[in-house]
Order: structure tokens, then C-alpha cells, then sequence
């Protein structure tokens, strides 16, 4: 999730859509890192209570660390535009004449003539002056800067979500199908994140879930054959 936080700027729909990658991507991280753990445990111990232990520390540490490195990234961001913003609103209040004139060559430089775009500089000035600087300028929705603690709390609970899918899969069969029935559990997971993480990206589909899915069968063979190791030598 660890992901760009300017997508949390789009507008209507592209906002949704973007609440969505995120969560899905939360969701896959959630996925990925609790079943590698678990997989990995129970490669070195067949003890479902040190297992269990193992992931429920993984989905915490996990959840948190989704959680507060969200908000201190949006926290962060916020801050930084906030900045911006108020230094555009001191601009526009000394220097209202020269502010007019660099917002018409920002429209002069996007393909309108000189004179159009003096004059749509000129309307949205008289309109909302602060607000089409700040969108043209800084590429900021000043009514839309994102919360961060509902980032933080988007980013916690997606990953919560996912970790909950692998926990409650080797919980539940019986020792000899732990293993294989959370390896299926997680592929069919990462299978719907691949392809919600596509759509939401508008990206293709079979590329991306082959992607997801790889990534995690990867990571969770690695922790399994690691805790198998150090199982077989009694460490």
C-alpha cells in the first residue's frame, strides 16, 4: 500500500475507484504476509497454538503498521498542501495582477490562444480565484484534501481483511491439510484482489492477477520451505 497518495485527489467515481485499489491492495498485503507466515510456522511446528500465535501477531503488527504508516503519510502530504495553499492565498492577496497573468499562460501553454486564455483566466478569477489557481497551479481540490485518519483506518481494516482469510483457513482442517488448504485459500484471495485491483486500475485482468497470485504463492513457498528447514534441524 504502500502506495502514490495523489491518487487520493481524483474526483466523483476516480475517487471511488481509488478507495477501491487501495483497499484491494491493503486487502492483498493482508493476504500475502499472514498466509507467509502461517505457511512458515507450520512448516517448522505442527502446534496450531504457536501457528495460530504467529499469524494473530502478523495480523496485528501488520494492521497497525498499514494503519499508522498511513496516517503519518497522509498527515504528511496534508501538511504540504496546506502550505501551498495558504502561500496561493498570499499570492492572490499581494500580488492579484501578476497571479491573473501566470494563470493565463498556464492556460496559454495547455493549447489555448493568448486571448481565450486571458479570458478564461479572467472568469475563473471573478468566479473563485483561489480555487482556480490552487487547481491549475497545485493540482489540489482544496474542498477535497484527503482525512488521515480515514486513510488510516481504510488501510488498517483492508489489511485486516485480508490477513483474516489465511488465519481462519489453517485454523480449521485437520493437521495433514493445513498447509495445501491455506496455499488454496489464499490462491482463490489473491485471485479476486488481482482482478478487482485491475478493474479499478482499468489494467488487464489476466496480467495483473498472474501477477498477485505469483507474488504470493511465491512468498508463501519461500516461508514454508524456510520453516521447514529450521523445523527439520530443530531450531
Amino acid at each position: 500500500m504502500i502506495h502514490a497518495h495523489d491518487e487520493w485527489h481524483a474526483s466523483g467515481g476516480g475517487t471511488q475507484l481509488n478507495w477501491l485499489r487501495a483497499a484491494v491492495l491493503g486487502a492483498n498485503d493482508g493476504i500475502v504476509s499472514v498466509a507467509a507466515i502461517v505457511v512458515g510456522v507450520a512448516g517448522a511446528s505442527n502446534s496450531l497454538s504457536i501457528i495460530l500465535t504467529a499469524g494473530v501477531a502478523g495480523l496485528v503488527a501488520g494492521a497497525l503498521s498499514m494503519a499508522v504508516g498511513e496516517y503519518v503519510s497522509v498527515s504528511t502530504q496534508r501538511d504540504t498542501e496546506k502550505a501551498l495553499l495558504e502561500q496561493e492565498r498570499e499570492e492572490l492577496r499581494d500580488e492579484p495582477e501578476e497571479e491573473l497573468a501566470e494563470l493565463g499562460e498556464i492556460y496559454e501553454k495547455k493549447g489555448l490562444s493568448r486571448a481565450t486564455a486571458r479570458a478564461v483566466a479572467a472568469e475563473l478569477t471573478a468566479h473563485d480565484a483561489f480555487a482556480a489557481h490552487a487547481e491549475a497551479e497545485l493540482r489540489i481540490n482544496p474542498e477535497q484534501l484527503t482525512n488521515p485518519w480515514h486513510a488510516s483506518w481504510a488501510s488498517g481494516l483492508a489489511f485486516f481483511s485480508g490477513a483474516v482469510i489465511p488465519l481462519i483457513a489453517i485454523s480449521l482442517p485437520p493437521a495433514f491439510l493445513r498447509i495445501p488448504i491455506t496455499f488454496a485459500a489464499a490462491l482463490v484471495a489473491l485471485i479476486v484482489t488481482g482482478a478487482l485491483s485491475a478493474h479499478a486500475g482499468g489494467a488487464s485482468k489476466r496480467t495483473a492477477t498472474i501477477r498477485v497470485v505469483a507474488g504470493g504463492i511465491l512468498a508463501m513457498a519461500i516461508t514454508f520451505g524456510i520453516g521447514t528447514l529450521f523445523g527439520g534441524i530443530g531450531i
